[in-house]
């Protein structure tokens, strides 16, 4: 006996594999919005060690920052005692001055040289006097050149002048000039700086065949 089928089964077939995409569908969704929440609780987490992170590291910088102005301020007081330390030892060493310059000056001072004004101001002394003649004065700067208490002598003004009157009346060379007097430290880096180079000379020296 042959059985037929009436019921509308391609459209119940149809119903079935729709239901069947929706249900798909429905479950890919929920699986995608699964997949973008974990992606974005990883970030997230991400983000927050980042921001720990750059929070730690700003801290740390302020604090560089402070440890650093820290030391910049104690370099400044250390700088500031030095400068002290120095000025109390200079002025220690310049209490001496006037000695050493005169006794210099009246070591350097050729014949026929004579000073009418001796005058310091700062590390500089201001000379005036008279000479026999010109070649007197030149020696004169020249031994002011080599002591190694003066440097740089300067020459302001150098002519000839008559002292006197009638017969006593004399031709003579009047001059004013400046130079410089070292301190007792500059004496001591100079040497030092000599006794250097003595050193490095004798080294190469030794080295050359």
């Amino acid at each position: 006996m042959i059985k037929i089928n009436l019921l509308p089964h391609r459209e119940a077939k149809r119903k079935e594999l729709k239901s069947q995409f929706y249900s798909l569908m429905t479950l890919a969704g929920l699986f995608g919005a699964g997949i973008v929440i974990l992606v974005g609780f990883v970030f997230s987490s991400q983000l927050s060690a980042q921001t720990e992170r750059n929070a730690f590291i700003t801290q740390e910088n302020t604090e560089l920052d402070k440890k650093i102005k820290e030391v910049a301020n104690l370099k400044q007081e250390i700088d500031a005692l030095k400068a002290r330390q120095q000025a109390v030892e200079d002025l220690q060493g310049d209490r001496n001055q006037p000695v050493f310059m005169m006794n210099e000056l009246v070591r350097l001072a050729p014949e026929g040289l004579y000073l009418t004004l001796i005058k310091q101001e700062g590390q500089r002394i201001a000379i005036k006097g008279y000479a026999q003649s010109h070649a007197v004065v030149g020696l004169f700067v020249t031994e002011l050149n080599a002591s190694e208490w003066m440097s740089k002598p300067e020459i302001i003004q150098n002519k000839a002048v008559g002292l006197g009157q009638g017969r006593d009346a004399k031709r003579v060379i009047e001059f004013d000039l400046n130079v410089g007097i070292r301190r007792p430290r500059e004496l001591e880096a100079a040497a030092s700086a000599d006794a250097a180079g003595s050193t490095k000379k004798k080294s190469t020296d030794v080295k050359s065949p």
